[in-house]
């Protein structure tokens, strides 16, 4: 088994929305972990808090899952889907449960068996045995299928660590069972073991970000992805300091006086999609390029198709008015 890839960021997640949205109590059932609010707006945990569990490693079933996405926005979870009838895949079970319950509490594990969940195989996508998934803030993120080695497994836990530290996922899960202990601070509360270090272009790009350096961090992105063209993180990155990059020193008033002065600058309209997508206002900066597509000349639709593309980063791939708005650029463009 070769490698996995790294590890992306949380665009382009998979669709667990047929779980998340079931009728309230659905989630009964779950082991011990108590349902909260829908996953997808589920308070993130507070750096290193403190979250009660039954167990570091828990069985997650059709019924249950709910209460897993919710826990995932507190305490990031691996979720296994394999099959309690094949003992030539407890080996690779039992060594992912192993390295998991050497975080001390940084990660959960749920073992899923395929054959008695079928739902979650088709949420999950599992074309085979064993697929390994995390979910971080409800939103999970595919790893690989079929096993790796200790090595690789502990890397792939790193970038796990470092995801959802950066989406504020850095609860420490506390299990019923008394399997850890971990280090209190002077106040009693658990202290997290350090995050594990950013790939160093990503670092290069983030401290450029930090001191307000756009230019750098683009540039880091940039050369991050020639060096990997297949960096999530990084293109998501990239999308996302570009529109910082490109909205430096404009106001608001500018931006949006401008565009009303001359509707048919497409540049200017441009600007304040960059505005309105860095406000929230994702499906009004979306219906202004798409609306605007079919009166451009070639060169036009061509300078709306490339910002919309980048833009779907910036969202999130899994974003449903992403979705929307790339059926609608489908349509017009065939």
């Amino acid at each position: 088994m070769s490698m996995p890839p790294p590890i992306p960021n949380l665009r382009g997640a998979l669709d667990l929305s047929s779980l998340v949205n079931r009728p309230a109590g659905a989630a009964a059932g779950a082991p011990g972990v108590a349902p909260g609010g829908p996953a997808g707006s589920a308070a993130q945990g507070q750096s290193g808090a403190s979250v009660p569990v039954p167990a570091l490693i828990l069985d997650g079933t059709d019924a249950n899952f709910t209460a897993i996405l919710d826990l995932s926005a507190q305490v990031p979870v691996i979720v296994e889907l394999s099959s309690a009838d094949q003992p030539a895949l407890a080996e690779a079970t039992a060594l992912l449960g192993r390295l998991i319950l050497e975080r001390a509490g940084q990660i959960v594990f749920v073992r899923v068996d395929a054959e008695s969940n079928p739902q979650l195989v088709q949420a999950f996508t599992a074309t085979s045995i064993p697929t390994v998934a995390a979910v971080i803030a409800g939103r999970p993120l595919q790893i690989f299928s079929g096993t790796i080695g200790e090595k690789e497994l502990r890397d792939v836990l790193d970038q796990i660590l470092t995801v959802a530290g950066q989406n504020g996922v850095t609860g420490i899960a506390i299990p019923a069972d008394g399997g850890v202990t971990p280090e209190l601070d002077a106040e009693g509360n658990p202290v997290p073991p350090p995050m594990p270090p950013l790939p160093p272009l990503h670092q290069e790009a983030y401290d450029a970000v930090e001191r307000g350096d756009y230019t750098a961090a683009i540039e880091a992105y940039n050369t991050a992805l020639k060096q990997n063209p297949s960096d999530d993180m990084a293109r998501a990155g990239l999308a996302q300091v570009s529109l910082l990059n490109r909205l430096q020193g404009k106001t608001l008033a500018e931006v949006r006086g401008a565009a009303s002065a001359d509707p048919s600058n497409l540049n200017a309209q441009l600007d304040v999609v960059d505005l309105d997508i860095s406000g929230g206002h994702i499906d009004d900066a979306f219906d202004r390029l798409l609306t605007a597509f079919p009166l451009l000349d070639s060169e036009g639709k061509n300078s709306v198709r490339t910002r919309l593309l980048e833009l779907f980063d910036v969202v999130g791939l899994d974003d449903p008015r992403v979705g929307k708005a790339r059926a609608r650029l489908t349509n017009l463009l065939f």
